[in-house]
């Protein structure tokens, strides 16, 4: 059982890294994912995220801006998990000033 958990983790370990080899470079500027308009010549959305997000939302973390605002319109579920990790940092922080 122990070695079937093994090559279970060896495989999945392998198409992780496999699907990882095919992402673009993370520093290249000339790359599409970094294009003001895509091969369609539509706007692409990051661009404006980044451009207007403080004048939209008002606040100054732009991390902040997509997970509240324009995340959380979409979908209810990223706001689930935003509120859900906030109360497990919360809990984990009170449980450490109890031992302490």
């Amino acid at each position: 059982m122990k070695a079937l958990k093994i090559i279970i983790l060896i495989l999945f370990a392998s198409v992780m890294i496999y699907a990882a080899s095919d992402l673009p470079y993370r520093g290249d500027p000339d790359n599409l994912m970094h294009a003001e308009e895509s091969i369609t010549g539509t706007k692409v959305v990051g661009s404006y995220v980044i451009q207007e997000a403080y004048n939209d939302a008002k606040t100054p973390n732009i991390v902040t801006v997509i997970l509240g605002d324009y995340r959380s319109v979409d979908t209810f579920g990223e706001q689930v998990v935003v509120f859900t990790a906030g109360l497990i940092t919360i809990l984990i922080l009170r449980n450490r000033r109890r031992l302490t």
